[in-house]
């Protein structure tokens, strides 16, 4: 058995110190360097986020998709992508957004067509709706005459917005009846606009296509007003081709009770588009609660585009960056 002796460890200590003494400066000198480094590097590592951020701004979450698909037109982003609509596109797409929507498709150029629906392709987007109507039907006196000459032009456009929906991944085109013609009953005006969209229908079946009806309240001379009004030519024509654009800033207008009238005419419904009231700007600035609007919209299973088919509240970035913080809080209903 060994007996342990202090005066053996001491004489051991005393022979060592200069090796440990040697050792412990050592450690230390590396540990300081380590330090010296790590302290180093974490300012090198802090000068380039900063870098980073000055030249994208910095948003929680920014690049989280949203719990809907809301739709981005063209001129939302312009101040932080610039007037390219192709760079507007990608920088939405960073910002969580994942649609578009762009009523003027179809006066742009073929080669546009196919690089929009390439793009949106590519980042794994959504096209929502455009406008087929390329004479502007809906400001003049039109399907509600029957005359034959605005149907003629409508099965020229809608044959025309094949291809196009062909070129840019669409499914979904918004068609406006036109105006009320005074000379006419409205039941007989609306038997004329049941037959036209029943020929329209016709074209865009085939090609797994859905015109949808909007409602609008951007004039009193319109005849196509009123959810309860859609509906029910909706169910007249009676084809998968032929649904209702439920715009909710128009239906506020018109006749509110937004959430009911979602559910009265949900059967029908083939798009939505958003836009509070009043100045049609983005959720948050207006009376409407879309909080939990998009709350019943998401609990119905809606998978489609909402076109965010309204403007900006405040100008420049500012503006830009107050709508995406509009839809993240909008959107964070669960």
């Amino acid at each position: 058995m060994y007996i342990y002796k202090f005066s053996e460890d001491v004489n051991f200590y005393r022979s060592a110190k200069p090796i440990t003494l040697t050792i412990l400066t050592t450690i230390m000198q590396r540990r300081k360097f380590m330090h010296q480094s790590l302290l180093a590097g974490g300012a090198l590592f802090t000068t380039s986020v900063a870098k980073a951020f000055d030249k994208k701004p910095f948003i929680a979450d920014d690049n989280k998709p949203f719990q809907l698909n809301y739709g981005i037109h063209d001129g939302m982003f312009k101040n932080h992508a610039g007037s390219d609509f192709i760079d507007q596109i990608k920088f939405a797409h960073s910002m969580g957004f994942r649609g578009i929507e762009d009523n003027g498709m179809m006066a742009r150029p073929v080669e546009q067509q196919v690089k929009i629906g390439d793009t949106l392709a590519r980042l794994g987007m959504s096209m929502g709706v455009f406008v087929i109507t390329s004479q502007n039907w809906h400001w003049k006196t039109t399907l509600t005459t029957g005359k034959q000459e605005w149907i003629d032009l409508m099965v020229k456009d809608c044959k025309r917005a094949v291809e196009v929906a062909k070129r840019c991944n669409a499914k979904y085109m918004t068609v406006v009846p036109g105006n009320y013609e005074h000379s006419l009953s409205h039941d007989y005006q609306t038997a004329n606009v049941i037959k036209a969209l029943e020929i329209a229908s016709d074209i865009f079946a085939p090609n797994n296509l859905v015109m949808v009806l909007e409602a609008l309240s951007d004039n009193p001379d319109l005849f196509l007003r009123h959810s309860d009004q859609t509906y029910m030519i909706c169910k007249a024509v009676n084809s998968p081709a032929c649904k209702f654009l439920f715009d909710m800033y128009h239906m506020q207008r018109n006749e509110g009770d937004i959430i009911k009238n979602l559910d009265r005419t949900w059967e029908e419904i083939g798009y939505l588009q958003i836009g509070d009231n009043p100045g049609r700007n983005e959720p948050t600035t207006g009376e409407m609660n879309y909080k939990n609007i998009f709350k019943h919209i998401y609990n119905k299973g809606y998978k489609g585009v909402l076109g965010m088919e309204h403007g900006n509240s405040i100008p420049g970035k500012e503006g830009e960056l107050a709508l995406i913080k509009a839809y993240r809080y909008s959107d964070d209903f669960i």
